[in-house]
């Protein structure tokens, strides 16, 4: 009994366990908690690209973009990248060996202040064309399709995350230089003859180009090891055409791969930088010129998210009915596993992207219904022959080639 109510007056007493009170967070400018796994998110500056990879960029990670042929597109996710960066009050990093950073900047599209005017006005009008298309092929399509639900293939999420772009405009002076850039110019900063010499296992243009990126962390104060003095901000680094042959590269004209070292280990070393400080990258790559596959899954496991651009310029798809509205594919090769044991999967894998007027967007690549009588006959089997390439998402009545059964 002496025993038994000495427990009670210690329960009573209470436990040395005691809630820990939530600590208010450090904001940071244009950046936000992941909801998922907590993870501090900035805006790639495409809202349904941010969609697509989770919520947004992570900070600490790295953002590889396999260039199309012709790289007008993943030029474009680059400057959408930078100038979201400037509308946050970010700091910049602009690496490249072809154009200089100068001539990245004065191509920046325009902000759109009055982005939610913008959007419900373009959307009205979309919806407008639509609902004039429909009445108007509403006697050619068959009965069974016409009470199906409309599939929804615009790209967006309760809370908007992001800026949107006017891509016919470009970013006023004012606004770009309220903002510290910092630019690295692989003529102006490596000599030409010692751009491709090796450096132990790097050549010299990628030692050049990480140790400005190490000194900018260090000085600027972006370093997550050292004790913040001033207000946190965020250091976004973009780099163009990582891998071309103007950085040193050759791994494009050999399947030898020995020439991988050089790349694979900037990456490595990239990637640990930004795990240790408040900064996030995005690099291009040609990786249509890498010949070697080994070398390409080498280059996306040192990457945290890989995307690839597939454009329609001078290709077949861009005959194709199934694509007569897109301007290429959109391909997403790997999303990061941050703070869990699985990564944030997209609830489809069928994407394709169009710029059409003043937005760059990422939409749902679904199956038309039906085709019209006026379509030929080879159309219509480059369209079977593409349906079967799309995920199971888009329908099942698209696998097979069987006739429905009524």
């Amino acid at each position: 009994n002496t025993a038994n109510g000495r427990g009670k007056m210690a329960a009573r007493a209470g436990t040395s366990f005691q809630r820990r009170a939530r600590g208010q967070r450090a904001t940071v400018p244009g950046t936000r908690p992941s909801l998922r796994n907590g993870q501090l998110l900035l805006s790639t500056g495409v809202p349904s690209l941010d969609y697509i990879i989770g919520g947004g960029l992570a900070v600490g990670t790295l953002l590889l973009v396999e260039e199309d042929r012709y790289e007008s597109y993943s030029r474009m996710l680059l400057k959408y990248f930078v100038a979201e960066g400037i509308v946050c009050g970010h700091s910049l990093f602009i690496a490249s060996a072809r154009d200089h950073p100068e001539e990245i900047l004065q191509e920046l599209p325009a902000p759109l202040l009055d982005d939610v005017i913008e959007i419900d006005e373009a959307i009205r009008e979309i919806e407008d064309n639509t609902t004039i298309t429909a009445s108007q092929n509403s006697m050619t399509i068959a009965w069974r399709y016409q009470n199906l639900p409309k599939i929804q293939t615009a790209l967006t999420s309760s809370s908007r995350f992001g800026h949107y772009y006017d891509v016919s405009k470009t970013m006023n002076t004012e606004l770009q230089h309220s903002v510290k850039c910092h630019s690295f110019f692989l003529p102006d900063e490596v000599p030409l003859d010692l751009a491709a010499s090796p450096f132990g296992n790097m050549n010299f243009g990628y030692v050049k180009l990480l140790r400005s990126i190490q000194r900018i962390i260090r000085e600027e104060g972006f370093d997550g090891a050292c004790p913040q003095t001033k207000q946190r901000n965020i250091l976004r680094i973009g780099i163009h055409s990582l891998g071309s042959l103007l950085w040193g590269e050759d791994i494009g004209l050999s399947e030898n791969i020995e020439h991988a070292y050089s790349l694979t280990k900037f990456l490595y070393a990239l990637r640990g930088l930004l795990r240790t400080s408040l900064s996030a990258c995005i690099i291009t790559v040609p990786a249509y010129l890498i010949q070697n596959k080994a070398i390409i899954g080498r280059v996306v496991k040192l990457s945290d998210t890989v995307i690839g651009l597939e454009s329609f310029n001078v290709s077949e798809r861009a005959s194709n009915p199934l694509y007569k509205d897109y301007h290429g594919l959109l391909h997403v090769r790997q999303i990061p596993r941050l703070n869990s044991l699985i990564c944030d999967v997209p609830d489809t894998k069928d994407l394709a992207f169009k710029l059409k007027r003043k937005l760059f967007t990422i939409e749902r690549l679904h199956l038309p219904p039906d085709l019209s009588d006026t379509v030929s006959r080879s159309s219509k089997q480059d369209l079977a022959e593409s349906a079967k390439l799309l995920s199971a998402g888009c329908g099942s009545a698209a696998r097979g080639k069987k006739h429905l059964d009524f």
